[in-house]
């Protein structure tokens, strides 16, 4: 592991791509999900929810991948819900990596995950979303938020905003985190991360990228002796330190 990889491990990366880019990369594929990761997928009747949940879950392994050094079969995240106690469900993690984050978000062909030191949280929707209606916003969101991003001539792109920005935190479960948004045109998407650390944001086609093209981690457990670090300003993505906390009005999502 090369100096470069250790450092990228100071911060996370976050990566937004379509589910067609994610399912048609060679190396990526439904065998390296788990027994009941594939159990649920055989239980979505939707092809194109299915598509996503399956994009999602790859994606996060590929995130893990480059920001541990592990291979894809190691990446595997776990989840377990705090409310029942039962595995399946519930905030994703890393087995064995308890200060490893990483968090998947999908909507109708979009996928994204975050992978970093710490608590991460991360949304992706469509640009062309609009959240509502307003009488179910008010019970998710704060009133004084919704006020002022519904104050210009066009509240929806502010108010798609202010929903990614609130369901990142509730993924990150802190509600104190430094929040970064950016819109990826290409894919007509809006997305935020919530981080402890500064996050870089790698482009898909970076993050995709195959052997001999910074490939930084084989699907067997043999790993790359340059590779396997997060986002080290290398050029691969934009490494942002957001300024300080930026939170919704309250301090809750």
């Amino acid at each position: 592991m090369t100096d470069g990889a250790v450092r990228g491990r100071d911060t996370g990366i976050a990566v937004v791509a379509t589910t067609r880019e994610v399912l048609a990369r060679p190396g990526l594929h439904e065998g390296l999900l788990a027994p009941w990761e594939r159990r649920r997928l055989a239980g979505i009747r939707v092809p194109g929810r299915r598509d996503d949940v399956l994009a999602a879950r790859l994606l996060v392994r590929l995130c893990v991948a480059r920001h541990t050094g592990l291979s894809l079969h190691e990446s595997a995240p776990a989840q377990r819900c705090p409310g029942c106690g039962r595995h399946g469900h519930g905030r994703p993690y890393l087995r064995g990596r308890p200060g490893v984050g990483l968090s998947m978000s999908h909507a109708d062909g979009l996928v994204a995950a975050a992978v970093g030191p710490g608590a991460v949280g991360i949304d992706v929707e469509p640009s062309t979303r609009r959240p509502g209606p307003l009488r179910v916003l008010r019970r998710l969101l704060p009133e004084a938020d919704l006020r002022e991003a519904g104050a210009g001539p066009d509240p929806g792109p502010a108010l798609l905003r202010l929903w990614v920005r609130a369901e990142a935190l509730l993924k990150a479960g802190r509600g104190d985190l430094p929040l970064l948004e950016w819109q990826d045109h290409d894919r007509a998407a809006v997305a935020a991360v919530a981080a402890t650390t500064p996050t870089t944001v790698m482009t898909a086609d970076a993050a995709l990228a195959g052997p001999g093209e910074d490939h930084p981690y084989r699907e067997d457990g043999d790993r790359d002796e340059d590779g396997g670090g997060g986002g080290d300003g290398d050029g691969d993505g934009d490494a942002v330190t957001p300024a300080g906390p930026r939170r919704l009005r309250g301090g809750r999502p």
